[in-house]
């Protein structure tokens, strides 16, 4: 079994670095016996960094998911199954995917609290996030009502948590969000991660997060496109910030 250490750590952020043997790798891609890294899913990129083997360093900028994690490297060929290497994640890049995560979750929540939008779409970077949300009635939503309420959380130090629940106690909580999507989730996965910003969501998510909201920046919401009927694609950067 291949170690998922991201999924045991939080916060997600600053992440050290680490060391693993090569148990497997692809034509392109090298298979551990452990990572920290994220691989790419829920709308989050993978983590970028170094390998460090044999004293040469080796980089990779994506991690990818499936059955196993696996790492793309520049160089394949300078690596042989039972080598042991270290890695060296890119922090600021994974930090900045872990705020505007957490980021999302906050705008998410309050746009379905707002409106009863639901969000069907996500995609995060570095620089901004976009997210999909379906409206019952589009023509009640507005930008400046969410960001207002966005920032009002980001600025109120509320603690963000990470749980490991049992899958029935996840799909009958109350207040749990986003329950329809569980089924992407294979069956045999009886314990599910579920992130916990108190009061505000509470949600199954495998992405990486802050420890508070006030380890976010304030938002600016950027664009708004219609996707159709019933749909708005809302993209957001942190205020401070020009892209």
């Amino acid at each position: 079994m291949q170690e998922r250490l991201h999924m045991r750590h939080h916060p997600g952020t600053n992440p050290l670095p680490f060391e693993a043997s090569v148990i497997d790798k692809t034509e392109d891609s090298l298979i551990l016996s452990k990572s920290f890294c994220y691989p790419r899913g829920g709308g989050q990129p993978g983590d970028a960094g170094i390998f460090i083997n044999d004293g040469k360093e080796s980089g990779f900028s994506e991690t990818l998911g499936g059955e196993f994690i696996r790492h793309p490297v520049n160089n394949i060929s300078g690596f042989s199954v039972g080598d042991e290497v270290r890695c060296e994640i890119d922090i600021d890049r994974r930090n900045r995917h872990a705020k505007m995560h957490t980021a999302q979750h906050v705008v998410s929540a309050l746009a379905d609290d707002l409106w009863s939008a639901e969000t069907v779409g996500n995609q995060i970077s570095t620089e901004y996030t976009r997210i999909d949300f379906l409206f019952p009635n589009r023509d009640e939503y507005d930008s400046d009502s969410l960001t207002e309420a966005v920032n009002t959380v980001i600025g109120s130090d509320t603690s963000v948590k990470v749980h490991e629940w049992s899958r029935d106690f996840v799909k009958d909580h109350e207040h749990m969000r986003h329950t329809k999507f569980m089924d992407r989730i294979p069956s045999f996965i009886n314990e599910l991660r579920v992130v916990e910003i108190e009061g505000i969501d509470l949600c199954p998510c495998a992405g990486t997060h802050v420890a508070s909201t006030s380890d976010i920046d304030p938002i600016v919401i950027t664009n708004v496109k219609s996707k159709g009927a019933g749909k708005f694609r809302i993209t957001y950067q942190f205020e401070n910030e020009n892209i």
